[in-house]
């Protein structure tokens, strides 16, 4: 029997680098990156304006990602996801998607604090124009509130890079 794939996927706040680790991870691991940013703006362009349309869209799109990131993991090709494991909620959704499939995986929490993450998000303001009306600090304040640092009681194999610049 094949050997399964390995999920990996990110935790950190806004702005923490989940996006650009992401990215050199799949490289590395010569691993099948899918972006949750991606995704939305190719299936819903122009149709997220705030937190809750995010919410939604976000929502609508797991069961199919599910499906699709598990066939790939069956066949022995790692994925790395670019989609946010910010609650215990998201973390067990991941989790389940795969240990349901008999894969391993890999929790990245990326351990920044507010103020290097808000320096980061100025800058990326700077660098894509196109996200500064949503990469600002009310925003940011608004998503960490339901920000929710990994725990052991999750059961995850966690990788922790802290924000030390």
């Amino acid at each position: 029997m094949k050997q399964s794939g390995t999920l990996y996927f990110f935790c950190g706040k806004m702005g923490a680098g989940k996006s650009t680790k992401s990215q050199q991870m799949a490289i590395d691991k010569h691993a099948v990156l899918l972006s949750e940013d991606e995704w939305l703006s190719y299936l819903y362009p122009n149709q997220i304006a705030s937190f809750e349309d995010y919410m939604k869209f976000s929502a609508q799109l797991k069961p199919l990602v599910k499906k699709h990131v598990q066939n790939i993991l069956s066949v022995g090709t790692d994925v790395v996801m670019d989609f946010p494991a910010n609650t215990q909620k998201q973390r067990k959704w991941f989790f389940n998607m795969a240990s349901e499939v008999n894969a391993s995986h890999q929790l990245i929490y990326l351990n920044l604090n507010n103020e290097q993450c808000l320096r980061r998000i100025a800058k990326r303001r700077n660098e894509q124009p196109e996200r500064a009306a949503f990469d600002t600090e009310d925003v940011f304040i608004h998503v960490t509130t339901f920000f929710e640092a990994p725990e052991a009681s999750e059961g995850l194999n966690v990788l922790e890079f802290s924000g030390k610049e």
